[in-house]
């Protein structure tokens, strides 16, 4: 299944999050520079990158393996923005904008899903 994955609202919307989380992050304590703040980065990318190399795969079970690990990727980058928020990092105006990328990007890689998922059912 080879297309051309940067076209795609879903790797689009991740691109935008990715670029945001690198903003957001600037300013986190020297301290997480190793922790929290490359934790956050690494979730980020990891995101749109899965949804490239899932793009890049031959069968669709392929791609929905990617897909999986794109949409666990972004539960696990919500998850250490409210941690984020706990520790006081980023303000909640701040939080609140991510958060909503973030359920974007949820929207749109669950909606990817259920597109190969059909694909896949109807073999």
């Amino acid at each position: 299944m080879s297309r051309d994955y940067t076209e795609l609202e879903v790797w689009i919307e991740g691109r935008k999050l990715v670029n945001l989380t690198y903003i957001l992050t600037t300013n986190f304590p020297k301290e997480e520079v190793f922790a929290l703040t490359s934790q956050i980065r690494r979730a980020a990318i990891s995101i749109r990158s899965n949804i490239a190399e899932g793009c890049g795969r031959r069968t669709s079970k392929d791609t929905l393996h990617f897909l999986h690990i794109a949409r666990g990727s972004l539960y696990e980058l919500e998850t250490q923005f409210y941690l984020a928020l706990d520790q006081v990092y980023i303000s909640k105006d701040d939080f609140e904008i991510v958060n909503r990328k973030i359920l974007l990007c949820k929207k749109l890689i669950s909606g990817f899903i259920n597109y190969y998922k059909k694909i896949e059912n109807e073999k």
